[in-house]
């Protein structure tokens, strides 16, 4: 059965909202595009710890991936995907993600010329469609996101051309500088107070549950290559009880009730955007844990590295940090749980220097457990509505 609107080129807000099948098929490139980020990690973590240039050339990997499906997200904010330019969006974003994470474990070395070329393709490829089809543009002009396209490119492809990795770093570096103000101008004068806010919290929604998902795969991947022995199990069970606990402090309620806060804001796109940066960080975080499970589940009772602490401890507090940011976004405040909880990570740091890797990972299990309970305490008092700075 058709989509609510399918037959028209622009997505209003009393139109159909929710993703369409194609969206959710564009998506599972993503979860291989974070599986991929996690393996590098990974690597980087068992080839002797992850040092400050392994960590930025990660990052900007992550960038480029991220900011491919968060402007294809906003584009079909706007734009039907069943539509030809829909589908035109969706296709070759799909196509130019799928190269771009198989490049990822050395996308920063060996394969930086494909990870930039698969880039620059899918973005030129806007550029063509916004000059062959004006009928998708709506009021407003779309000059700054257009250059950004365009001049994003440039450096990209100089960045892979060189050798250097501090050069590269740069180069790449300077490609998100300017991909972002165009991204986040060109969207805000391109889809102005009409953007599809249910819609893109929904896709917001998706991504963070496929960021979830991700921890769920490398966790298992890890267990089942186990010898199942206890010490592993153990791993496995406080692997499973974080996941759950980042999936309850995160719906817990701000992730619940985004369409309405979005819906409901001044400026929709501005908040839109907001929630779009504090997913990033959110979903960083969550990457981040699942490669400290993976950690912790394969040499649970192995020698203290305390270079795991960073994914171990690490990455539950950027996602708690990305949560509050949230929270601060779609209430305008923020949980007393939430800096109690960082502040209690950054204390289990010292003993995790002197204790087994599994005993690290059941503190970051216990302290997601201890906010999620509070949330859960908080709930049964009284429920609350959306009241951020922008409603």
């Amino acid at each position: 059965m058709a989509e609510p609107g399918g037959g028209r080129r622009l997505r209003e807000e009393t139109s159909w909202q929710r993703a369409t099948i194609l969206e959710l098929f564009f998506d599972l490139v993503f979860v291989f595009a974070l599986n991929r980020i996690s393996l590098r990690l990974s690597t980087d973590f068992h080839a002797g710890g992850l040092g400050i240039a392994q960590a930025v050339q990660t990052l900007l990997l992550a960038l480029g991936l991220w900011f491919m499906w968060q402007t294809t997200a906003a584009l079909t904010s706007r734009v039907y995907p069943d539509s030809r330019p829909g589908r035109f969006i969706v296709f070759s974003s799909m196509a130019g993600a799928t190269v771009m994470a198989v490049a990822v474990p050395q996308g920063f070395e060996g394969r930086a010329v494909v990870f930039a070329g698969a880039w620059s393709a899918v973005r030129l490829s806007r550029v063509l469609l916004y000059l062959l089809a004006p009928r998708v543009r709506t009021g407003g002009s779309s000059l700054p996101g257009l250059l950004s396209l365009a001049g994003s490119s440039i450096p990209w492809i100089a960045g892979a051309l060189v050798h250097d990795p501090l050069l590269r770093g740069g180069l790449w570096g300077i490609a998100l500088a300017i991909e972002f103000p165009g991204f986040v101008v060109g969207f805000r004068r391109w889809a102005g107070t009409q953007v599809a806010g249910e819609h893109l919290a929904d896709r917001l929604q998706q991504i963070f549950l496929i960021s979830l998902g991700e921890a769920v795969f490398v966790s298992g991947r890890t267990f089942s290559d186990s010898d199942l022995r206890f010490p592993h199990g153990l791993g496995f069970a406080l692997a499973f009880v974080g996941i759950v606990q980042l999936w309850r402090i995160y719906f817990y309620r701000a992730g619940l009730v985004l369409p309405r806060a979005i819906a409901a804001a001044r400026d929709p796109a501005r908040q839109s955007v907001a929630a779009a940066l504090s997913h990033l960080v959110m979903i960083s975080g969550v990457v981040l844990t699942g490669v400290g499970f993976e950690l912790f589940i394969s040499e649970p009772t192995g020698q203290p590295e305390p270079n795991w602490l960073i994914a171990i401890l690490g990455g539950p507090a950027l996602f708690l940090v990305g949560r509050a940011c949230f929270e601060l976004q779609v209430f305008g405040r923020i949980s007393l749980s939430r800096p109690i909880g960082l502040l209690t990570l950054g204390l289990l740091v010292p003993s995790g220097w002197h204790v087994p890797p599994v005993a690290a990972g059941a503190g970051a299990s216990a302290v997601l457990t201890g906010i999620a309970l509070v949330d859960a305490w908080r709930a049964r008092r009284r429920i609350a509505e959306p009241a951020g700075p922008l409603m």
